[in-house]
């Protein structure tokens, strides 16, 4: 029994012993873990290496259209025949037709879904915008769908979209013709707000137009979202497919109109005298060419037409259409030589906008279609207009803009001179993203604004080597991801859901990409992979994996943990130092004995051929970044050393690493340059700063 009893009271120990040391398993939380289960299986569509498949595939949609504007009722009205080419695998049972402006619809469920309060002081515009006495009545009024033949089609409207209800499938490889026709008020985008409409000016009671989302427009089918027909709620854009547009657009017969295409009754719209100035402005490079001038368009705004004049456009492979049209519109124009081909650049303007658009408006045009060019693929289209749109609107060759003179003189202020350069360089540039490279705007806002914004930074750069770049550069983030994370999403969000739209779908992409650039890739490998991107997917449909993976696949860089941290979470930079131990070396026959010195600061007790620091690195932020370090020795020079951010690897909240110099130092900086958007810089200096130097730029710019 003793036997049994010890026997039993050994395994009891044993097994005791054993429970102690196995310890719980953990899921992989590594920062440096490979995107495997965030992004989707490669497959023949689309590939492992980011590049469209051999088997990729993308829907055709071809329109044709008569639109008519009314000037006097502020109404449109249209008629189009659609084409629709299935040229995927799948046979489709029905098709998803956009309708963007029932977002203004009177039944609109769109003002129901932000909370709102009673504010205690607001502005009388804004006030009627929030409180209307009576809803305006914006959506379209369907008058008609039909088939080829004219019967009748059977279609079903929810909200902002319509099924068309075929009688069978479409085949794969087979095409569908039918035809819609509509009307709709305009909205007064200037009291009402929106993306587009009219601008009224009371004196000679004329309106300036920015027409867009104005006719009803296919959704996407692919083979990532099937058919992407979410809701149009204002906020989160477009998904739109290539096409050929032959449109025609009447107008009064005094009005300048532009709009996406090539005009093709140039000499039955445009004086004679209009079309020299327009034949010199096409062989004038650098030059800004008016070719209706500011003393003409005010006397045609003083006398309404009676008679109407149609206008007519060919647009091929566009995604999208619009147009802009106004008797108040002066007209300038200037060439521009993208390698080897001419590409013209426009403004219309009225006179409430000069001399702001004659001085810049063209100007930023042109300088943007050379910079994107320069870093993505030729711009392959044969205008961009900017339009005195008092907006920030972008579509096929066209945009709508702000901007006009602020000063009492009738000038400008430089404020207000470069948000105008800004902006405008920013729409213009859009025709690079999402109009070519056509990504999904209503889910990914980041893949066209975010892109864009870096890009804009580029040319913002070209057009004036001091322009004030308001987002971008790493600094200019960190208020946003230091702010109160409850109030913050991740990049990959889906626009409609994200609290701050601008600092997140705008500002901190554009960051990632300006840190990519600058601190981690370098400009040659990252220019490389960026274009390589933006050439693989022009005229095609990108999703975000297709870009994370062909950014790697180009530069030869694996960049998944940069990806995860800035795309997939909301984690912040803060890389400190948490403490320095020196030490000197004695030498022997066979060894090498280090000595710590253990005086107080950087300075060293006595001197030695080799100084040796042991520097202990923090990270309370989230983010894995490089460790930036920049030494001050005592005799004034300075050295900087980069850690890449793997050093991170096996320990997510410190390392250490060993400095030697045969100088001894005087001070240690992390990030001197503000490169990585590190939220906390009171811990970056050693010995620590009283005012480090984020906190003296904070101070130089308040107010």
């Amino acid at each position: 029994m003793r036997k049994i009893g010890f026997l039993m009271f050994s395994l009891f120990v044993v097994c005791s012993a054993y429970g102690q040391i196995t310890k719980q398993g953990h899921v992989n939380t590594n920062k440096f873990k490979q995107l495997k289960q965030e992004l989707p299986t490669p497959n023949l569509e689309r590939t492992a290496s980011g590049k469209p498949g051999k088997e990729y595939t993308q829907q055709k949609v071809d329109y044709v259209m008569d639109i008519v504007l009314d000037d006097a009722n502020t109404k449109i009205t249209g008629s189009e025949t659609i084409t629709y080419h299935n040229n995927s695998k799948d046979e489709l049972e029905y098709l998803w037709v956009q309708l963007d402006q029932n977002m203004r619809a009177a039944d609109s469920k769109t003002p129901d879904i932000s909370p709102n309060s009673i504010p205690k002081k607001i502005s009388k515009n804004r006030f009627n915008r929030a409180f209307p006495e009576e809803r305006f009545d914006g959506g379209f009024n369907i008058m008609s769908v039909t088939n080829k033949d004219g019967s009748a089609l059977s279609h079903t409207i929810n909200q902002t979209m319509m099924r068309i209800n075929l009688t069978e499938p479409l085949a794969s490889g087979a095409t569908f013709e039918f035809n819609i026709s509509w009307w709709y008020n305009i909205n007064n985008h200037r009291t009402d707000g929106g993306r587009s409409g009219y601008e009224h000016f009371k004196e000679n009671n004329n309106n300036n137009y920015v027409i867009a989302q104005f006719y009803p427009r296919m959704c996407v089918y692919d083979n990532v979202e099937g058919w992407q027909n979410d809701q149009f709620w204002g906020r989160s854009e477009f998904a739109l497919e290539f096409g050929d547009f032959t449109v025609n657009i009447t107008v009064p017969e005094d009005h300048m109109l532009g709009a996406t295409g090539v005009l093709q009754n140039e000499s039955e719209v445009l004086t004679k005298q209009e079309q020299k100035r327009l034949a010199k402005a096409r062989k004038t490079f650098g030059d800004v060419v008016i070719i209706r001038t500011q003393k003409e368009a005010e006397k045609i705004e003083k006398s309404k037409a009676s008679r109407t004049k149609t206008w007519k456009f060919i647009a091929k492979n566009v995604r999208d259409y619009a147009f802009a049209t106004s008797r108040k519109f002066i007209w300038d124009a200037m060439a521009v030589a993208i390698n080897g081909k001419t590409v013209m650049a426009y403004s219309l303007y009225s006179k409430e906008a000069n001399p702001l658009y004659g001085d810049h408006s063209t100007k930023a045009v042109a300088q943007t279609l050379k910079t994107y060019s320069k870093y993505t693929f030729d711009y392959p289209y044969h205008k961009a207009i900017s339009v005195d749109g008092q907006m920030g609107m972008e579509y096929p060759q066209i945009c709508f803009n702000p901007g006009r003179p602020d000063l009492p003189n009738g000038g400008y202020s430089d404020r207000m001179k470069y948000r105008m350069i800004k902006v405008t360089i920013h729409e213009v540039g859009h025709n690079f993203f999402p109009m070519i490279v056509n990504s999904d705007e209503r889910q990914w806002t980041w893949m066209d604004e975010g892109l864009n914004s870096y890009m804009e930074m580029l040319a913002e750069l070209d057009y004036d080597k001091d322009f004030p770049i308001v987002r971008g550069y790493p600094k200019n983030i960190v208020k946003y991801m230091s702010g109160d994370q409850s109030r913050i999403a991740p990049i990959m969000s889906k626009g409609d859901n994200v609290y701050s739209f601008g600092a997140n779908a705008y500002g901190k992409p554009a960051t990632a990409l300006w840190i990519l650039r600058e601190t981690i890739m370098g400009k040659e490998l990252f220019d490389h992979a960026f274009k390589t991107y933006s050439q693989r997917w022009m005229f095609k449909h990108p999703s975000p994996a297709d870009f994370f993976r062909t950014m790697e696949d180009a530069s030869g860089i694996d960049l998944d943990w940069f990806w995860r941290g800035w795309f997939y979470t909301t984690d912040v930079t803060d890389i400190g130092i948490k403490g320095v131990k020196k030490y000197t070396t004695k030498e022997s026959e066979n060894t090498v004995e280090f000595l710590e010195d253990t005086s107080n600061g950087l300075g060293f007790s006595k001197n030695a051929d080799k100084y040796h620091y042991e520097i202990t690195y923090e990270k309370p932020g989230g983010l894995v970044m490089p460790i930036i370090v920049e030494f001050t020795y005592k005799d004034g020079t300075k050295e900087k050393k980069t850690y890449p951010a793997q050093i991170w690897r096996y320990n997510d909240k410190e390392v250490r690493k060993v400095f030697s110099s045969n100088k001894q130092i005087e001070s240690i900086q992390i990030d001197p340059d503000l490169e990585t958007a590190d939220v906390d810089t009171s811990n970056n200096s050693f010995p620590k700063e009283k005012t480090n130097k984020f906190e003296k730029f904070k101070n130089k710019i308040k107010g």
